[in-house]
């Protein structure tokens, strides 16, 4: 064999995937059709977000490489949702569109076992289950033990405004061709997906005055565990809010026949969480008006991204549109809006390692599993990069449960229910959200990256330190009485308490409101000098003052786990179960789940199909 792994695409699923193999210890190569191109982010260079940001910090845990590059001087950077509970805190880093690829050019170069190969793919080598190589452009066949396929929007991919259509990828870049016929070939099943991206502006053109200015966050604010880098608040770029007028909403409503999204010129599917300006003034016709975010593309460049703003309307009708908006009267659009459309896997054919169960060897991750978004791709692409690498070991693939991890969530949704549209990660996608937290993700994957190779000694033995040190200190507070009472008093008093007489234990005083770990151990000489990161202070703040509610969530998806031990022998004849509804029979054939926790979230399973098959197990003697 030429390599052990074969990645094809460099977007951050591919980028992801690479660097796991490698990692790992395979001989890996990635084929891209643009070196220049790898890690691009074509939409809105962000990363993080709902959800998102916390797959980010997964990646990281597990030894990824998104969070690293997200970190390196971000144009912005803040904490969401900070007002409201733990479960749906998250990270959002306004990254730059050169600044970030660049950097995650120059992290990929830097890990061993890795090629990088300037080709497009056009087909696979393969036998009647097999996958063992591809074939590019030129007709060179290069083999491989596995082939990871991470085509992003790339794969026969077409660029849309109104009615002109063109064979292009994003950022104007070159289709992938060949590869999807040749997927059709295998009897791999196929389907058509689009998402869009709206303009870009000229910054000097724009007035801001009357914007609502968006700026970044103070604090030590990270994806990476290990690898800190920050921008202060003052070094960061702002944002801006702006809002639709009615003129906008008329030009949208007088020309919809002229929209790709409208007039049949798109046949792929849209994400329904990120819809055109033209599906929103449809869908929520009694809005008077839609919130845009203005927000810096480069650094130290010109291009302002309209963010909410996309839309398939031709170039005549955008100059319209974007005149319309408040401050825009007279902006410059440096780049159109368009639509993509793009080929796909269906998900179900994967199973939970991400590969494809037809052919032993091929293996999917990002967009081309029906996914949305850089995170989804890149959190697909490292779980693809590791079971891949595993397989070939010999050792049982990874599998992310759905109260351990946003990835697991997200695979078990793809592998198990499937979709028809470009699927977004949501908090509340996940029913263990108050588990899957921002601060706690090194604690529920790291020990997994460590044990597959994924994460060193050293780094291992970082995160091993973090927590005893966090421990300990929990233990402290827990015993000892906070001896400055005339301070503690004051503080106390500052914040709405009058119980200052008495003496106080530091971890009955952190459960309360108000109170924070920093505002307490100023009055306690056993902690004042312990020397503790912001991300470890969050991380202890959590577990304390929400530890009844943890404890709950914890115990429940204890109660889950008890149906994910059930396994359901492989190869299981569904369509002779007496009793399983026809359309049960069918879609648990079409799944085949590997538990009874996983036939039950199959979509149009019934609680009495889910005790027939485990009434038909019991007879087997499974249970």
């Amino acid at each position: 064999m030429d390599f052990d792994v074969i990645v094809v695409g460099g977007g951050h699923a591919g980028v992801e995937a690479a660097n796991a193999a490698a990692t790992m210890g395979m001989r890996t190569l990635l084929c891209t059709l643009n070196k220049k191109m790898i890690a691009n982010t074509p939409c809105n260079p962000h990363i993080g977000g709902s959800a998102k940001g916390i797959v980010v910090r997964e990646i990281d845990a597990l030894g990824g490489l998104m969070g690293i590059a997200a970190d390196y001087r971000p144009i912005q950077i803040k904490m969401l949702n900070t007002s409201k509970g733990p479960g749906v805190q998250c990270l959002r880093a306004q990254v730059d569109k050169a600044g970030y690829p660049a950097h995650m050019q120059e992290l990929l170069d830097k890990v061993e076992n890795l090629s990088i190969k300037e080709c497009e793919v056009k087909s696979l080598l393969h036998n009647d289950d097999t996958v063992y190589g591809v074939i590019t452009e030129t007709g060179e066949e290069i083999t491989a033990k596995a082939v990871i396929i991470t085509t992003g929007t790339y794969m026969d991919s077409s660029i849309i405004s109104g009615q002109d259509v063109k064979k292009e990828g994003p950022d104007g870049e070159k289709p992938s061709i060949g590869l999807s016929q040749c997927l059709k070939e295998m009897g791999i099943d196929i389907f058509r997906l689009k998402t869009g991206t709206p303009q870009r502006v000229k910054k000097s053109t724009i007035d801001f005055s009357n914007a609502e200015i968006q700026p970044g966050m103070a604090g030590e604010l990270n994806f990476s565990f290990s690898d800190h880098q920050m921008r202060t608040v003052e070094e960061q770029l702002p944002c801006y809010l702006i809002y639709t007028t009615p003129e906008t909403l008329r030009i949208v409503r007088e020309n919809l026949d002229k929209s790709a999204v409208f007039n049949g010129v798109i046949t792929g599917v849209g994400p329904r969480y990120c819809p055109s300006i033209e599906s929103k003034v449809v869908r929520f016709a009694d809005k008077e008006r839609h919130q845009l975010f203005l927000e810096p593309e480069y650094e130290d460049g010109e291009s302002i991204y309209i963010q909410g703003f996309s839309t398939g309307f031709p170039h005549d009708i955008q100059d319209q549109l974007v005149h319309s908006l408040p401050g825009l009267e007279h902006a410059e659009i440096l780049k159109y809006a368009y639509q993509i459309e793009y080929d796909a896997v269906r998900p179900l054919q994967f199973d939970y390692s991400l590969n494809i169960k037809k052919y032993k060897g091929l293996y999917g991750a990002g967009q081309i599993l029906g996914t949305s978004g850089y995170e989804e791709a890149g959190g697909l692409g490292i779980m693809a990069g590791i079971n891949a690498s595993l397989w070939i070991k010999g050792k049982e693939p990874l599998i992310l449960r759905r109260d351990e991890s946003y990835i697991g969530v997200m695979i078990d949704d793809l592998v198990t229910k499937g979709t028809e549209e470009p699927y977004r990660l949501m908090s509340s996608r996940a029913e263990f959200r108050l588990l899957l937290r921002h601060d706690n993700a090194d604690v529920r994957l790291t020990s997994h990256a460590h044990d597959v190779g994924m994460v060193n000694d050293e780094k291992y033995q970082q995160f091993l330190n973090k927590h005893a040190k966090i421990d300990e200190i929990i233990d402290v507070l827990k015993n000892t009485v906070v001896s400055d009472k005339a301070g503690l008093a004051e503080y106390l008093k500052a914040n709405g308490y009058d119980d200052v007489t008495v003496g106080h234990r530091g971890l009955e005083l952190l459960k309360r409101p108000r109170l924070t770990y920093k505002g307490i151990v100023q009055f306690m000489p056993e902690l004042k000098d312990v020397r503790i990161d912001d991300d470890s202070i969050l991380a202890l703040e959590t577990r304390i003052k929400y530890e009844g509610y943890i404890k709950k969530e914890a115990d429940d998806a204890k109660s889950m786990l008890k149906l994910e031990s059930i396994v359901i022998p492989e190869g299981l004849d569904y369509a002779n179960i007496h009793g399983l509804a026809l359309e049960a029979r069918e879609k648990l054939a079409a799944v085949a789940p590997r538990t009874i926790g996983q036939a039950s979230r199959i979509s149009g399973i019934n609680p009495s199909d889910i005790t027939i098959l485990a009434l038909t197990l019991r007879k087997m003697g499974v249970l």
